[in-house]
C-alpha cells in the first residue's frame, strides 16, 4: 500500500476478496476480536477446509493474517485477526489507483 491508497493491483485483490459474502461475515467475525480457525468454522457454521480456503483469500489481499500458537495442552492453533486496513473508494482514488495496474485481470495471474 501507497501513502495515498494501495496499489491498483492490490485494490483489485482486495475487492475481489471482500466481493463474496461468506469472506465478508468471517471479517465481521474477525473485527470482534481475533479467533483460532475451529472456532470460527463454528461459529460462521462452515466445514474447516472451506473456511481455510477462504481464509487463504483474504490473507492474501492482506486483510486478514494469522498466526500459529501452541495452547495449554500443546496443540498448534491457528489464530487469524483483522489488519489495520481502510478503504476510502473515491473516483480519484480509483483513477489513482488504476494508473498503477500492472495486470489486465488478476483472476489471470501475470
Amino acid at each position: 500500500m501507497t501513502e495515498a491508497g494501495p496499489t491498483g493491483d492490490a485494490l483489485v485483490e482486495m475487492l475481489a476478496a471482500l466481493a463474496n459474502p461468506l469472506r465478508l461475515r468471517i471479517i465481521a467475525e474477525l473485527a470482534e476480536g481475533r479467533d483460532y480457525v475451529s472456532h470460527l468454522a463454528r461459529v460462521i457454521g462452515v466445514s474447516g477446509p472451506l473456511l481455510h480456503m477462504h481464509l487463504r483469500r483474504l490473507e492474501a489481499a492482506g486483510l486478514i493474517t494469522g498466526s500459529l500458537e501452541l495452547s495449554d495442552d500443546g496443540k498448534a492453533m491457528k489464530w487469524y485477526e483483522v489488519t489495520d486496513f481502510s478503504l476510502h473508494l473515491t473516483a480519484p482514488a480509483l483513477a489513482e489507483a488504476a494508473k498503477t495496474l500492472t495486470r489486465p485481470d488478476p483472476e489471470e495471474g501475470s
